[in-house]
């Protein structure tokens, strides 16, 4: 499994945040009432990111010998997990930094405001959970395994 660059997770998030930031706008424009974003989303995310955080910190500290046991089954699905936070969290990034802009345009409704504060703190929940997966992903890498040398009588 190849390590998770920042710049695809970049991209993602630009690239879904332009998109919804492009269909939310369309369908506000047909007249159609834009989704509201509940102030427990952050939260949990935060939630979800320090899960895997402890999960990862498991796995760190037995390759550093201060663990002495761990299932390599549990670092396997740690490290998925690790990739698989990463990833939801460019995504949710996108979403709800589309919807971030498109409530930062209209502060001057009654709901504006609200709806800005609610979609900011998802956006930024959502980041910790895409760095979180992006560092417990370091932490799951296996140090490259040193050459062996034999030792005996060479041959002249």
């Amino acid at each position: 499994m190849s390590r998770t660059h920042w710049r695809h997770l970049l991209a993602i998030a630009l690239g879904i945040g332009a998109i919804t930031w492009w269909l939310l706008t369309s369908i506000r424009d047909r007249g159609a009432t834009l989704p509201d974003v509940s102030w427990l989303v952050g939260p949990v995310e935060l939630l979800i990111a320090g899960v895997v955080l402890s999960m990862g910190w498991a796995v760190r500290q037995f390759l550093r010998g201060k663990r002495p046991t761990l299932d390599p089954i549990r670092a396997a699905r740690t490290a998925v997990l690790a990739k698989a936070a990463a990833y939801t969290g460019a995504l949710l990034v996108g979403w709800y930094g589309g919807q971030l802009v498109i409530w930062l345009g209209e502060l001057d409704l009654p709901a504006g405001g609200e709806r800005a504060w609610a979609s900011g703190a998802a956006a930024a929940g959502a980041l910790a959970l895409a760095i979180v997966g992006l560092v417990v992903e370091g932490f799951c890498r296996i140090p490259p395994a040193e050459p062996k040398t034999e030792v005996g009588p060479s041959a002249t």
